[in-house]
Order: C-alpha cells, then sequence, then structure tokens
C-alpha cells in the first residue's frame, strides 16, 4: 500500500534497540498514541523483531514486560565481539568505495568468512524471541541483505519464508552472527543497507521513524515527501544502551528508558500520527 496512509520503520540496535523500541511503543500507547494501527511496519534488524512482536497479538503491556522482567527474558547469546572495532571496520569499508553494493559484498565476505556460532543456535534465539511464529496478515515487511550479491532483500507474509528465517536474516550481524541460508543464499543484516530502511515507506503520507542507530551515511527517510517525525534515543536512553547494544544486560534499563520517552513524546508523536 502507498500513496496514503501511515508507515512505521523500526530500525535496528541490537539487543538494546529491541527493548528500547517496544519501550517507546508501548509508552506511546499508554498515552493513547496507537502505533500498531500502522498502514506498513518495516522491521530492519532489532526491527524486525519488534516488528514481527508487535503484530503477533501479544498485548504491548506483556510486550514490555518480557523486556523489563528479567525473568520473562529470552535467552540471548553473547557476541563477544568488540563493537567498537566491528563499527569502526565497517566505516572503512564504507569509505574505501563509494558504490553501497560493492561495500555490502565486502561486508558480506567477511560475515560469510567469519567464525560463528551455528546457523541453528542462532536460529533458537530469535525463535524464543517471537511470541508467534506465523506471519500476520498485515503488511510487514523485514529487511536482509544478500551477503554474496550484496542486493536487499524484503521478505513478507507472501514470501513462503518462515518469520523466524526472516527475522533471523535480518538480525545477522556480519562478523557476529551466522548469516542465514534461505533457498541457497545467504543472509545477513538488513542493517547493512541502512539502519532504517525508512525509503521503503516512500509514498506513505505520514511516516513514523524509530532510530535506535544513527545511519551511517545521508538519513534513509531524506527522500520522503510525506510527514517524517524521526524518533532517535534521549539522553537517558543512550546511557541505558551503555557501549555495547548487543549486550544482553542492556535490555532492562533501555526498555525502562524507551518506556519514559514514549510517554514523554507521545503528544509530539499525535500530531504525526492523528
Amino acid at each position: 500500500m502507498s500513496g496514503n496512509g501511515r508507515a512505521l520503520v523500526l530500525g535496528g540496535g541490537g539487543i538494546a534497540g529491541i527493548a528500547w523500541e517496544t519501550g517507546v511503543i508501548a509508552g506511546l500507547a499508554e498515552q493513547g498514541v496507537d502505533v500498531l494501527g500502522a498502514d506498513r511496519i518495516i522491521g530492519t534488524s532489532a526491527g524486525s523483531t519488534v516488528g514481527a512482536q508487535i503484530t503477533s497479538g501479544v498485548p504491548l503491556p506483556d510486550l514490555l514486560a518480557r523486556q523489563i522482567d528479567p525473568a520473562l527474558h529470552t535467552p540471548e547469546l553473547d557476541s563477544g565481539v568488540p563493537m567498537e572495532e566491528l563499527w569502526a571496520r565497517f566505516q572503512q569499508i564504507a569509505e574505501s568505495t563509494p558504490d553501497p553494493e560493492a561495500q555490502r559484498r565486502e561486508i558480506g565476505a567477511q560475515a560469510l568468512a567469519a567464525e560463528t556460532v551455528a546457523e541453528a543456535e542462532r536460529r533458537a534465539v530469535i525463535e524464543a524471541r517471537l511470541p508467534v511464529h506465523d506471519w500476520p496478515e498485515r503488511d510487514l515487511v523485514v529487511v536482509a541483505v544478500d551477503a554474496r550479491t550484496g542486493e536487499p532483500r524484503l521478505f513478507g507474509p507472501d514470501d513462503g519464508v518462515p518469520l523466524v528465517d526472516a527475522v533471523a536474516a535480518s538480525c545477522a550481524v556480519p562478523a557476529v552472527w551466522p548469516c542465514v541460508t534461505i533457498g541457497g543464499a545467504r543472509y545477513m543484516d538488513g542493517g547493512i543497507r541502512s539502519s532504517t530502511n525508512a525509503d521503503l515507506a516512500a509514498g506513505f503520507e505520514r511516516v513514523l521513524v524509530l532510530a535506535p542507530t544513527p545511519e551511517m551515511g545521508e538519513p534513509a527517510w531524506s527522500g520522503l515527501t510525506g510527514a517524517v517525525e524521526v524518533i532517535e534515543p534521549d539522553e537517558a536512553s543512550l546511557a541505558a544502551f551503555g557501549t555495547n547494544a548487543l549486550a544482553p544486560s542492556s535490555r532492562t534499563p533501555s526498555a525502562k528508558a524507551g518506556h519514559a520517552q514514549g510517554r514523554a513524546i507521545a503528544a509530539k508523536v499525535a500530531a504525526l500520527w492523528g
């Protein structure tokens, strides 16, 4: 659907990003701003997890509790990868060539060569994250990138690809988690194309972007012609993320900070969302 309507864009940001986005959405809802009625939901990496969760039919308070209460946390793996080094490596690749697809192919080559946990072990983490494993009857777009070609892949309810596999592909941080095999292709994190992929909301009249992580280049929403509101972590939320957004310990503080931020910005979002 395009030409009118509302799109909700959920960007990447690791475990902290999942918790923060969930908190923001729950905080908005408590103040009477229900963004779950979006005509299209675009999820990248952490945002793909959140997109699958908020369209699962599980009430928002329950989803928030799953992030805040340690007793309800689903199992996560500790990446053991220094994130500063990883981002520096990606930045170096980005500066080495102006061709985005060439950049993605180089990152993909590193992703395919990296020693990681087994695909099945990582898939079990994603499976536990999602309370429902069937695609919703919604316009949900899950973004991944073909690690060999650098081309984006947009998964949706009509693809015949299991939801868990699509989300696992979108969350496959290069050189941290294994690329995901789907139909003979190997896929990596959709955030390698853009941390939000907000340009996929082109044509919608109103677009709300939750962006836990800054874009590495020009913001993907810069070319949108509709009304756009971009929500980035406030100072308290950034402090809650800590130095490693992939760390499981970031979950509870990030959810709490996002919840408070969502409540605080509700009036601003309501002006966009209607």
